[in-house]
């Protein structure tokens, strides 16, 4: 295999060398460097590009290459750009003439200082109209590196770049013939024109059998190509998080499987697919496969990286002692190299780790390698402006808005910090923290009810920033955002090449059975609940924001069974976990709201009120104003029992305009559902058949009738049958028993229905 050179590679020379030759019409010039020029740039430059943008050309075929060039004339009358690039390449009719095409294009190049102090003024009187290029030049330098890459081939190798330039110009012979008739199917070589000595056609055979017999054959790649290749399959997987797909395993396997060299890079994208596969021996084999050949050419420059990918592959196995040593003599080597860049990345990932295992990691701590949340961020903050990561700058600002937010500080410092996250991103042009953004902006919104904006940040997510949208973060705005039906049909129509990762299919399961799981309690069968979280308790769980509804799921199980005494134990339980590990603010009032939702089930309803309470004044402090509106639905459920039904009315009627805002069907069905019991509560202490007490109850069934709605919406079966149970109730009091009797009807098919998909 070449180190540089291609047959698609000659071919751009031939076109640069036709552009040089001042053939090229005005009209045509833009044009023509428009398809040249991005295939010399740096691949960051080159992805700006028109031609890059439109995903349209590629140099490896003939094709494109006519495709941009035969609807532009030359400066020869009756001649286009192609019938000249054609010429070209037919004029390399040996491989002789390869030798000294590639020594022609020193005419190209721009004398150097020493070499124009040494032309005499009669050469350069004799200068002719061809084009000189600069020796700094993106053409100069392609036209350099060409002709030093082609002077280092060994025999072999340039035999090799000659057939593979036969194969690639093949093609075109068809239309080569139809300018020179004399040229047949042999004149790719001019030494196969007629057999002067005996042998030739043996000798014809050995040396062009695929194209005498077949006319193609493998054109072949470079080495620099597969490494390109392989430079971007590692960067993508670095970003999404998704392997490598099963058809492109196939074709990196089948470019570099027969050749010798093969790039050190290769072992380490086999390292992130067997990573991301699950496969630990084959993982840890490849990652030093990988470093042992990188050190062994750079010395110990790639130890401090080797660390570091340690500590992360052990921490997804679950090997946090590992992990955590890995990381340690990662950050001691990155700060004996002077490397800021990996002592950086370093810190931040063992924050981040800190906050995600707060139990299992208290040595961090201890270390002092981290210290405070504060300082390590103030201190990650100062070093990535040092040394110009403004990657890790934008994260270090978004990861401070994330710990306001969990601590329950300001939602207007968290805006903040998420404002000068994305200042940074837009000035500095870093693409990949713009998705973190906007899923930050997303859960500030959602916390302060604003669930419209939220689920249309996330849409916009889906849809515009998919590619730095990490696999996980996708499957949380799937799964959460819209009813049970909707959740679950995005969930199962997701992309096959996100699920072959074993992290992604693990958090992608637990998903499904969260949904499942709610579906069942909501449908009253706990059979299948018991099922489907005794699944979701043999896998723990792969983050925080996951194992918490597991939690609420599996008191609510006990609720639905009405063992309360259980079901606290369960809370507390949990509670003490949270309060260990200081996590999300807003899962603690969660539980307070529950916890004060089962003592007023359970008749203990002064504990349930106190309970409610500090629950819904932590919410305002915090300003988690779905929460807040949740301890004050459940303290109104509390204020009816004890028959204080205007205090209940008025806290109702204040809430109630953001509890439907924040498009939460369980929360505003069970709102209207409170408040359909507050007014029928107040028609209860009237006067039999005054005015006000039937104003009250045909208020009460309108709530009511719009409570049963949001339960169907949120396919709440139970929920369903209550409600219709205390509108036949209310109906058969007022006297109206044709309508009740109605109620009742639907409410035993609800019921007739929900029987037959579980036994189904």
């Amino acid at each position: 295999m070449s180190r540089y050179l291609t047959a698609s590679k000659v071919g751009l020379l031939a076109l640069i060398s036709l552009y040089g030759d001042s053939v090229v019409p005005t009209a045509a010039i833009v044009p023509l460097l428009s398809f040249v020029v991005p295939f010399l740039l740096p691949q960051a430059l080159a992805r700006g590009s028109p031609s890059c943008k439109n995903g349209k050309f590629s140099a490896d075929s003939l094709s494109d290459v006519q495709e941009a060039t035969i609807g532009h004339a030359s400066g020869i009358p009756g001649r286009t750009l192609w019938d000249l690039f054609l010429k070209k390449l037919w004029e390399i009719n040996s491989f002789d003439q390869l030798h000294v095409f590639f020594s022609s294009l020193s005419l190209l190049l721009a004398n150097s200082l020493d070499e124009e102090q040494k032309v005499t003024d009669e050469e350069r009187m004799s200068v002719t109209s061809r084009l000189r290029f600069s020796r700094s030049s993106p053409f100069g330098v392609f036209l350099r590196r060409a002709q030093l890459e082609f002077t280092r081939l060994q025999w072999h190798d340039s035999i090799t770049l000659w057939n593979r330039f036969v194969l690639y110009r093949n093609p075109t012979l068809s239309a080569w013939k139809r300018r020179n008739q004399g040229h047949g199917k042999a004149s790719f070589d001019v030494n196969l024109g007629e057999p002067r000595i005996d042998g030739q056609e043996g000798f014809r055979l050995i040396l062009y059998r695929d194209i005498m017999e077949a006319g193609h054959g493998q054109v072949g790649n470079s080495t620099e190509d597969i490494e390109k290749l392989l430079e971007f399959q590692r960067d993508r997987m670095q970003a999404t998080g998704i392997r490598v797909t099963e058809d492109m395993q196939r074709r990196l396997t089948k470019m570099i499987g027969a050749e010798t060299n093969i790039p050190a890079l290769s072992h380490y994208v086999n390292f992130l697919d067997a990573w991301k596969s699950g496969d630990y021996p084959s993982s840890f084999d490849n990652l030093h496969r990988f470093y042992d050949y990188t050190m062994h050419n750079r010395d110990r420059t790639s130890y401090q990286y080797a660390l570091l990918n340690l500590a992360i592959l052990q921490k997804d196995f679950s090997c946090l002692s590992e992990a955590i040593t890995a990381m340690h003599e990662a950050i001691s080597a990155a700060r004996e190299n002077k490397d800021l860049g990996c002592l950086n990345f370093s810190l931040s990932w063992l924050h981040h780790l800190s906050k995600a295992y707060p139990t299992e990691i208290d040595e961090i701590q201890s270390s002092g390698v981290l210290g405070h949340d504060r300082e390590a961020l103030g201190f990650m903050k100062a070093k990535a402006k040092e040394s110009g990561m403004w990657g890790l700058l934008s994260t270090a600002f978004l990861s401070e808005a994330r710990l306001g937010l969990v601590n329950g500080e300001s939602v207007s410092t968290a805006l903040e910090n998420i404002t000068k996250a994305s200042y940074v991103s837009l000035v500095k042009n870093v693409p990949a923290t713009v998705a973190s953004e906007l899923r930050m902006h997303s859960s500030v919104f959602s916390r302060l009810g604003a669930s419209c904006i939220a689920w249309s940040l996330d849409e916009l997510l889906l849809e515009c920033h998919f590619e730095h949208f990490p696999a996980e973060e996708r499957l949380h705005a799937i799964a959460l955002k819209g009813r049970y039906g909707t959740a679950l049909e995005k969930m199962e129509s997701l992309d096959p090449d996100i699920l072959r990762t074993l992290k992604h299919r693990i958090h992608w399961r637990t998903c499904m059975d969260l949904l499942k799981l709610q579906h069942a309690l909501h449908r009253d069968d706990l059979t299948a609940a018991d099922h489907v979280l005794s699944q979701l308790q043999l896998s723990p769980p792969l983050d925080r924001e996951t194992a918490f509804p597991i939690m609420v799921l599996e008191v609510n199980i006990q609720v639905r069974r009405q063992n309360y005494s259980n079901a606290i134990m369960l809370l507390e339980k949990h509670a003490k976990i949270l309060q260990a590990e200081e996590a999300d603010i807003l899962f603690r009032i969660s539980l307070m709201t529950l916890k004060a939702q089962i003592y007023h089930q359970a008749g203990i309803s002064q504990k349930a009120f106190s309970i409610a309470i500090r629950a819904a004044s932590l919410a305002y402090e915090a300003q988690l104003l779905p929460a807040l509106w949740q301890a004050v639905e459940v303290l109104c459920q509390v204020l009816n029992s004890l028959e204080e039904f205007d205090g209940a009315l008025k806290l109702l009627r204040a809430i109630m305009p953001q509890v439907l805002e924040c498009e939460n069907c369980e929360l505003a069905a069970r709102a209207l559902s409170a408040l359909a019991d507050t007014h029928v509560g107040i028609a209860g202490q009237m006067l039999d058949g005054s005015i006000k007490q039937n104003e009250h109850m045909t208020k009460g069934l309108g709530f009511l009738e719009m409570s049963f709605e949001e339960f169907s919406r949120g396919n709440n079966i139970r929920g369903q049958r209550e409600t219709l149970a205390k509108k036949a109730t209310i109906l058969h009091l007022s006297g109206d028993l044709v309508l009740a009797n109605d109620c009742a009807a639907r409410c035993l098919a609800i019921l007739r229905t929900a029987d037959d998909e579980i036994s189904v």
